[in-house]
């Protein structure tokens, strides 16, 4: 049995399926994805599809007649529901057991909802299409929009919102948006953005009850007893792995699928993007990475695996992402979380120019740039990827 399959139709799994043709595979591959449309761009969801710039027929990952190459079992439109690691079988909504050689698990991850707000209208998330075409239909100029997290799914709504006229108010339940994911400064410096293209931002600020009447949103109440009138509310608090499927399979889940330094959770089973938590050797720490570069790469890594068993080599990327905020471009390279330093290299608020470098014990970790030189992050990002000691990586990046 040569067959592999894919669940989850996103960047992820397609990557790895378009991996797989490219180095030789020629049996069978499933791809299987619970949402109808084929695989599709995510990042322009709170970017370009909402603005209005572009129209979903934009955001196909590739073009039809490229996916009919591909020569895939596609099933689109159906949840897997269980998995059989012994008999390597897994189970979809339709009643279908799909056989499997190698299994891909790429199921990615869904929004974290507040309770109280299922069918209240005006009340939104946003991960897929749907989402972000029912949110862009209610923005409008005087409308207002409550968000819920200051994350940057949060942070690039309110840019958008603000572009579009909306009065934004964005509510954080800690002191400084973001500090977690890039450090107090940097935060800080978005935070100070936002504010001035007059986003009502409001710090250690925690939602009681999303109100309703009549199942249409009206407003937010806090826990300190302040209401805030709202249109519409976004809430982007984080996201949950899609692993729900895997219960009872006995493969080990743990804020995702617990994966090795090869992408492995369990024999014939590999985990791809979002959902997956794997151990990156090059931190040597576990880490689940939910960016839309990082889901193509690991997909291609586990096909290549795949292909070459006997030359198997660890996945231990450079971890990137981006955001783009008002004019400013924002770009990271590395592990900026649980840094025990961030060292500011660069600050122009007038400019909309930040570099900040972060440590980890006695190690370079990661670098963020807003309104940073392409070369000078690349020069920053091969000092990650080689393990650079931190004094080192310091003194030569600002001799340079």
């Amino acid at each position: 049995m040569k067959a592999v399959v894919i669940v989850g139709a996103s960047a992820g799994g397609l990557a790895t399926a378009e991996a797989l043709r490219r180095m030789g595979h020629e049996g069978a591959v499933a791809l299987v994805g619970d949402e109808a449309h084929p695989p599709y761009d995510r990042p322009p969801l709170s970017k370009q599809i909402l603005t209005g710039e572009w129209e979903p027929d934009r955001l196909p990952l590739r073009p039809e007649e490229d996916v009919r190459a591909l020569d895939l079992d596609l099933r689109l439109g159906v949840r897997a529901t269980g998995l059989d690691v012994a008999a390597r079988t897994v189970e979809l909504a339709d009643g279908t057991r799909l056989p499997y050689r190698d299994l891909v698990v790429a199921t990615g991850v869904r929004p974290r909802r507040l309770p109280g707000t299922e069918g209240v209208s005006g009340v939104h998330t946003l991960r897929t299409l749907e989402d972000a075409l029912a949110l862009r239909a209610r923005l409008a100029p005087g409308r207002r929009l409550v968000i819920v997290g200051a994350g940057f799914v949060g942070a690039e709504v309110a840019a958008v919102a603000r572009g579009l006229g909306v009065d934004v108010t964005v509510l954080e339940a800690g002191p400084v948006p973001l500090a977690l994911a890039v450090g107090e400064r940097a935060g800080g410096f978005l935070t100070r953005a936002h504010h001035e293209h007059g986003v009502d931002l409001r710090t250690g600020a925690a939602v009681a009850e999303v109100l309703s009447v009549r199942g249409e949103v009206t407003g937010v109440a806090l826990t300190d007893g302040r209401t805030i009138g709202a249109d519409d509310v976004l809430v982007a608090i984080g996201s949950v792995p899609n692993t729900e499927w895997l219960e009872g399979s006995g493969l080990t889940v743990d804020n995702g699928l617990v994966c090795d330094e090869f992408s492995v959770a369990a024999p014939g089973v590999h985990g791809v993007g979002d959902v997956a938590r794997w151990h990156n050797p090059l931190f040597g720490t576990a880490m689940r990475v939910e960016h839309r570069t990082h889901a193509a790469e690991q997909g291609m890594a586990v096909a290549r695996n795949l292909l070459n068993p006997d030359a198997r080599r660890p996945f231990a990327p450079v971890p990137y992402f981006w955001s783009d905020q008002y004019r400013m471009k924002i770009q990271a390279y590395g592990s900026l979380r649980d840094h025990d330093q961030a060292l500011v290299l660069d600050e122009d608020a007038a400019q909309g120019r930040l570099l900040v470098a972060y440590r980890r014990e006695d190690r370079l970790a990661g670098v963020l740039g807003i309104g940073t030189p392409p070369k000078t992050l690349r020069a920053w990002r091969t000092h990650i990827a080689t393990g650079t000691a931190w004094e080192a990586a310091v003194a030569s990046t600002a001799a340079a």
